[in-house]
């Protein structure tokens, strides 16, 4: 078993098994002389492209230093926000009445665009109580037709940063609007880091990611939301406040029954820093909220790490909800997390099933890969 790394900083924003430098969450340097402005080549406050664009620099560069004071100010629908290198630390809520709203990362590297708090769910709140796993969340995206293209959104709160703090669930990003697309961008924390939902039960939500990359440990993959994941990397973190396997789950769907559509992963790659077999593709999440729910989920054509517990891939977060109930599914799966020792372990679509296990089955007639 690898030995432990040495403690972390928050406010340096090292998250765990790498470094700020490493993972590019550092704040960016003022712009040198001769070089091109923070926009990059999208325009600039002077030179606009198009009246609905708004810039953010944190040096004071732009229209606004806050992520949050330029999603305030863009009302309407299909606004753009520009969004120069640096760290924003604060919580970012973008409400149902922002539709059409696209986030772009200046430089077009999502390492140097940072939108990061630590709130955790059971962090205190101001006016008593404690956020829970939804107030944790550092983003909250709840309108329709959200693009985010190179951005990371982080949280970097630690389990040993308090020690009394039992609600570890520390969401990075929570997406519920329909049409959501997220492109080359990166979900950084440890439990619960990125939370693929909905706004309401019986509300069916789209969400595409492409080429992005999401890190953590328990169920770092989450909700009920129907969302693509196409050429991911997932990673697993390593944890040293456990002896004993398993130490996390990459997926937990929360499908509703009624929903046909769940979590589809194809082309992907799953890596991780722990010790062979001690983690677990998924398990299901049935909620108290939503005791009916069948939760869905097909890894297809995708890589996965020695980390996986390959003999027994999925495991039960409720002994009333048994994985086996749900609609967990693989096809053509490579990499040593992905070797069938213990075929009833490992449900396989036909390849009649998997001709409707697609992009283009999942979100209808939107079609958001045409713009990656």
């Amino acid at each position: 078993m690898p030995s432990p790394r040495p403690p972390l900083s928050r406010r340096s924003l090292l998250v765990a098994g790498a470094t700020a430098a490493a993972l590019g969450l550092t704040a960016a340097p003022a712009q040198a002389a001769g070089r091109p402005g923070p926009f990059g080549r999208h325009g600039s406050p002077a030179r606009r492209r198009t009246p609905g664009t708004l810039y953010v620099d944190p040096h004071g560069r732009g229209d606004f230093t806050s992520v949050q004071a330029a999603v305030t100010a863009a009302t309407g629908t299909g606004r753009t926000l520009v969004i120069a290198p640096g760290t924003y630390r604060e919580t970012v809520l973008v409400d149902a009445s922002r539709t059409g709203l696209t986030w772009i990362g200046a430089s077009e590297d999502p390492r140097d665009v940072v939108i990061v708090y630590d709130n955790a769910a059971g962090t205190p709140k101001p006016g008593g109580g404690t956020h829970g796993t939804t107030g944790s969340a550092t983003t909250t995206v709840q309108a329709d037709g959200f693009t985010a293209r190179w951005i990371t959104f982080a949280n970097d709160w630690l389990r040993a940063d308090p020690p009394d703090i039992t609600g570890t669930q520390a969401v990075a990003l929570k997406a519920q609007g329909d049409r959501g697309a997220f492109l080359h961008c990166r979900f950084l924390g440890h439990q619960d880091t990125l939370y693929a939902d909905t706004m309401a039960l019986g509300t069916f939500a789209r969400q595409y990611y492409a080429h992005c990359y999401a890190e953590g440990d328990v169920d770092f993959v989450f909700g009920r939301a129907t969302a693509v994941w196409e050429h991911c990397h997932f990673r697993t973190l390593n944890r040293t406040d456990l002896a004993a396997a398993p130490y996390g789950f990459v997926f937990a769907p929360s499908t509703a029954a009624a929903n046909p559509h769940g979590y589809l992963v194809l082309r992907g790659r799953v890596s991780g820093e722990a010790p062979d077999a001690y983690y677990k593709l998924a398990r299901p999440w049935v909620p108290s909220s939503d005791t009916t729910a069948r939760p869905m989920l097909t890894v297809r054509d995708t890589w996965l790490g020695p980390g996986i517990d390959a003999a027994a891939p999925y495991t039960n977060m409720s002994a009333s909800h048994p994985w086996q109930a749900q609609r967990f599914a693989e096809y053509r799966d490579t990499g040593p997390g992905a070797v069938v020792t213990v075929p009833e372990n490992r449900p396989q679509l036909t390849a009649e099933q998997a001709a409707s296990a697609t992009r283009e089955t999942h979100l209808g007639d939107w079609a958001p890969w045409k713009e990656s």
